[in-house]
């Protein structure tokens, strides 16, 4: 029985030396943070997804607005359809082209969004918007939603970050370009000053 053992010992050493020495070369690194990167990315697309769901009820709210200024709610609307029309997937988050795309119509989106509430923000000439109840719990929906946006690409950025330099450093960056293949993925990059601060739509709905 000893003797076996003694055979057996070694192999086992050599065993776990080598799980060992995988693990250090990324096997369990790279695709953890690949995955904790993925999560984040969903947590973006459902902040997007739950700002694009307020727009009807901003349209409904918007009703008072004068005829010539209903042309800005269309530019609302069209820019609502083109951003949820774009989708980016877990896996196109490594194709620059793709989360450019993605990034210009979301940015259109807002763009026309904060553009109507400045024009609603005129309470001389809609005084009837600030006394309705559903405009104001508007008001509050849509400053939330920008600053669930605001977080959830910021904690996105930042698995990003944590990915990106785990396939790039020794001794992952061996597990991740021999095993995985694995490929930089982009981060969401603000286009404007200040666009990665939340904005306050107080006086500007």
């Amino acid at each position: 029985m000893s003797a076996n053992y003694s055979a057996i010992f070694p192999r086992a050493l050599i065993a776990a030396t080598a799980a060992a020495t995988l693990a250090g070369c990324g096997i369990n690194s790279v695709p953890t943070a690949e995955e904790n990167a993925k999560a984040k990315w969903a947590d973006v697309q459902a902040a997007f997804q739950e700002r694009a769901n307020l727009i009807p009820n901003l349209a409904a709210v918007a009703k008072g607005a004068a005829e010539q200024e209903k042309g800005i709610l269309i530019g609302v609307m069209d820019a609502r359809s083109k951003a949820t029309s774009i989708t980016l997937t877990a896996d196109d988050l490594t194709d620059p082209a793709k989360v450019k795309a993605f990034q210009d119509a979301q940015n259109q989106f807002g763009t026309s969004l904060g553009g109507f509430g400045r024009l609603l923000a005129n309470a001389e000439a809609y005084p009837e918007l600030k006394s309705i109840t559903n405009y104001q719990m508007l008001q509050s929906q849509l400053e939330g939603q920008e600053n669930r946006i605001r977080i959830a690409l910021r904690d996105y950025n930042e698995a990003v970050r944590q990915y990106n330099t785990t396939i790039r450093t020794f001794p992952d960056a061996i597990g991740a370009k021999v095993i995985y293949g694995a490929k930089p993925m982009v981060p969401y990059e603000a286009v404007t000053p200040g666009a990665e601060v939340a904005p306050s739509l107080e006086g500007k709905l």
